[in-house]
């Protein structure tokens, strides 16, 4: 498998034509650690004997895949979910496009203290991802738990100060979303994206103490360039992606921890 740093994309980007000048036999695609990652290698084998070579450069966090790829120094990504997507376009004005579904992957809460979320203690300290989407996302967990209310009509853009029922009177703590598997001993739970609980070892099936809804409406996407969104190259891999064979491979590697969309 070829894996590439952002430092290493960024000197390759260098070297060749922005966008769609790219010579499209070879692409380089942004994930993050865990289940996109291990996906992607499957995708670069099937993609290699179509001689299309995808090389893969791995990110650490959530912010810098979308910034890379909107600046040309990578051609695609591969790690996020929809409403993540649509408030980092809002937000930076980026010229993104979703051009395919790829897995869903349930948020759990974990902890290494309660058994159960019905047993979170007073005051509490409840860790979430500090990124706009993936917190409200996990405030919305904590509420179909039980654990808060969110005010009315919110959606997925709860933050903290939207919380207008809190009986344990729980203390959010907005972490970095990578390092939410570092603080279990820290606090009472955590919500944990699944790509990082897969990451730190976690079954998500397993040892969340609770987890998402598989028909969460999180589904992940890859995204490319809106000038780029209807190339054939793009379509290419897409296709690829959405195969019989990474199905299977999703379907028997994760258990049902990483559900395909497509």
């Amino acid at each position: 498998m070829k894996r590439v740093s952002i430092f290493a994309a960024l000197t390759i980007a260098a070297g060749l034509a922005a966008g769609s000048a790219l010579a499209k036999d070879k692409i380089i695609v942004g994930v993050t650690p865990g289940a996109h990652e291990e996906i992607l290698e499957q995708v670069q084998k099937l993609a290699k004997e179509q001689g299309f070579d995808v090389e893969i450069a791995t990110f650490s966090d959530y912010v810098v895949p979308n910034q890379a790829l909107n600046d040309g120094d990578l051609d695609l990504n591969s790690f996020q979910h929809v409403p993540y997507l649509d408030n980092q376009v809002a937000d930076r004005g980026y010229e993104l496009t979703a051009v395919g579904k790829t897995i869903i992957t349930p948020m759990g809460i974990y902890s290494n203290k309660v058994e159960s979320v019905d047993d979170i203690p007073e005051n509490a300290r409840v860790a979430i991802p500090n990124d706009p989407t993936n917190g409200g996302r996990a405030l919305l967990l904590l509420q179909d738990k039980g654990v808060i209310k969110l005010a009315d009509g919110i959606g997925l853009k709860a933050t903290p100060l939207d919380i207008v029922e809190n009986p344990k009177n729980i203390d959010i703590l907005e972490l970095d979303a990578a390092q939410l598997p570092r603080v279990l001993n820290d606090v009472s739970v955590a919500a944990i994206n699944t790509n990082y609980a897969l990451d730190a070892g976690f079954n998500p099936i397993e040892d969340s103490i609770a987890i998402e809804s598989p028909d969460s409406p999180y589904a992940n996407v890859i995204v490319a360039r809106t000038e780029d969104a209807d190339a054939d190259w793009v379509k290419q891999f897409v296709e690829i992606y959405q195969s019989d064979e990474i199905r299977s491979f999703i379907e028997t590697t994760y258990g049902g921890a990483v559900v395909p969309v497509f």
